[in-house]
C-alpha cells in the first residue's frame, strides 16, 4: 500500500506511475495541508479506495501503509521522511534530498536505524538515451573521457517565483542549480562518479523577486584527468538539458548522437567509421524497459522492497548530489575553487551556513502569502 504526502504538480507524476503498477501496489492515502486538494486528486484519478489527511503524522498511524511518495517542498524533507521511516515506511523522495548535507547524514541515520529504503527521486537516469550514454562510455570503446559538457538551461519566467516558498535560501535552498540542474548533476555523478574539485560562478539576471541564482557555471575536474564544465540557467529560450562527453576516439551525446574521428597525417580530422560503427553495433545490443522516468525508478523501488534491499546506495546517490551544488554554492560565494569530499567545517554543510553565508541577490516576492498558494512543486 502507498501513501503520498504532497498533492501538487509532482504528486500527479507519481500518482499516475503508481496507477500503471497497480498489479504490484495500491494508493491507499493522499495528504495535503490542504486537504481540498488531496480530495479533488483523488476524484480526478477515481480513488474511491484512497482516504484523504490533513496532517501526515495520522496518515503514517496506518499500518498497512509501506510506501510514501514524499513531494512536498524542500524545506519539508527532513522531518517528513524522518517521521515516515520511524514509523515504519520506505520513502521515495523528491529532489533535492534535503536542504543541507548535515539534513542529509540525519535521513541517512534514521534509515540505516529503522532498515527502511530512502530513494531519492533521479528519473533522468531510466531515459532510453541517458542509459545508453553511460553504457557507452562504461564499454571503453571511445576510451576514457576527457572532456564533458553538461547543459541544464530552462526557461522560468518572473511569476515563477512569486510562490511563497519559491527563491529562498531558507525555504527551497537554492536557486536554478538546487532544484532545477540536479537533474543533470546526478547523471553526471552517475557516469563520472565525485569529482575532486568545483570552481563555480552564480549570478541572478532576470528574477529580481529571488534571493537565489537563476544562473550559474562551474568546472569541475576529476582523478581520472578530465575536466567537465557545468551550466544552468532560468532564461533560455527552447529549454533543453544535454550532456556531452568528448572521449579519446568519439563524442557521445544525449540525446543520442555519436561522432567519431581520428587524426589524418597532418593532424587534422578525418572520420573514423569503424569506431562508430562499434558503438552503434553496442546501443543496438543494450536491452530496452518498457517503463521509462518515474515509473521505471517507482517500479525499481518497489521491487526492492518486495526483495527487503534498503539498497542504501540510492540515499547516497541523493547526498552526493547535493554534496556538488554545495560546492558549487561554496565556490560562487568564496570566488575559490572547493575540494571534495565536504568535510563537516565547510562554510555551507549545514542549513544555518548556507542562510548565514548565501548571497541574497534581490529580496524574495514578500506578497504571495501562504495560505492560498499551490503548496508543492
Amino acid at each position: 500500500m502507498v501513501g503520498i504526502i504532497g498533492t501538487g504538480v509532482i504528486a500527479e507524476t507519481h500518482l499516475k506511475a503508481y496507477l500503471a503498477l497497480s498489479d504490484r501496489c495500491q494508493v491507499a492515502a493522499l495528504c495535503d495541508i490542504f486537504p481540498g486538494k488531496a480530495q479533488s486528486l483523488k476524484e480526478k484519478y477515481g480513488l474511491d479506495a484512497a482516504e484523504v489527511y490533513g496532517d501526515y503524522n495520522e496518515m503514517l498511524k496506518r499500518p498497512d501503509i509501506d510506501l510514501v511518495s514524499v513531494c512536498t517542498p524542500p524545506f519539508t524533507h527532513l522531518p517528513v521522511s524522518i517521521a515516515c521511516m520511524r514509523a515504519g515506511k520506505h520513502v521515495l523522495l523528491e529532489k533535492p534530498m534535503a536542504l543541507s548535507l548535515s539534513e542529509c547524514d540525519e535521513m541517512i541515520a534514521v534509515q540505516k536505524e529503522t532498515n527502511t529504503y530512502l530513494g531519492v527521486v533521479c528519473q533522468n537516469r531510466f531515459t532510453k538515451d541517458n542509459q545508453i550514454l553511460k553504457t557507452l562510455i562504461e564499454s571503453k570503446i571511445a576510451g576514457r573521457v576527457l572532456f564533458g559538457q553538461v547543459e541544464s538551461f530552462w526557461y522560468r519566467g518572473h511569476s515563477y517565483y512569486d510562490l511563497w516558498w519559491r527563491g529562498t535560501w531558507e525555504k527551497e535552498g537554492g536557486g536554478c542549480t538546487m532544484n532545477h540542474g540536479v537533474h543533470q548533476i546526478d547523471l553526471l555523478n552517475w557516469i563520472m562518479g565525485p569529482p575532486e574539485t568545483v570552481t563555480a560562478v552564480l549570478t541572478n539576471v532576470a528574477h529580481n523577486n529571488a534571493e537565489t541564482e537563476d544562473l550559474s557555471a562551474a568546472i569541475l575536474t576529476y582523478k581520472s584527468g578530465a575536466v567537465i564544465t557545468f551550466a544552468v540557467n532560468l532564461v533560455t529560450h527552447g529549454q533543453y538539458q544535454r550532456l556531452a562527453f568528448q572521449c579519446e576516439k568519439a563524442g557521445i551525446s544525449s540525446p543520442y548522437q555519436v561522432t567519431s574521428s581520428r587524426s589524418n597525417d597532418t593532424g587534422f580530422p578525418e572520420d573514423d567509421p569503424d569506431t562508430a560503427a562499434e558503438l552503434e553495433k553496442m546501443r543496438e545490443s543494450i536491452p530496452q524497459s518498457g517503463r521509462t522516468m518515474h515509473e521505471a525508478q517507482i517500479e525499481r523501488a518497489i521491487r526492492f522492497i518486495e526483495n527487503g534491499d534498503i539498497h542504501q546506495e540510492d540515499s547516497a546517490d541523493g547526498r552526493l548530489a547535493l554534496e556538488v551544488i554545495t560546492a558549487i554554492y561554496q565556490s560562487g560565494f568564496t570566488r575559490s575553487t572547493v575540494r571534495l569530499p565536504l568535510d563537516k567545517d565547510s562554510l555551507l554543510y549545514d542549513k544555518n551556513g548556507i542562510i548565514e553565508n548565501g548571497k541574497n541577490f534581490f529580496a524574495a516576492n514578500q506578497n504571495a502569502g501562504s495560505g492560498n498558494q499551490e503548496e508543492l512543486k
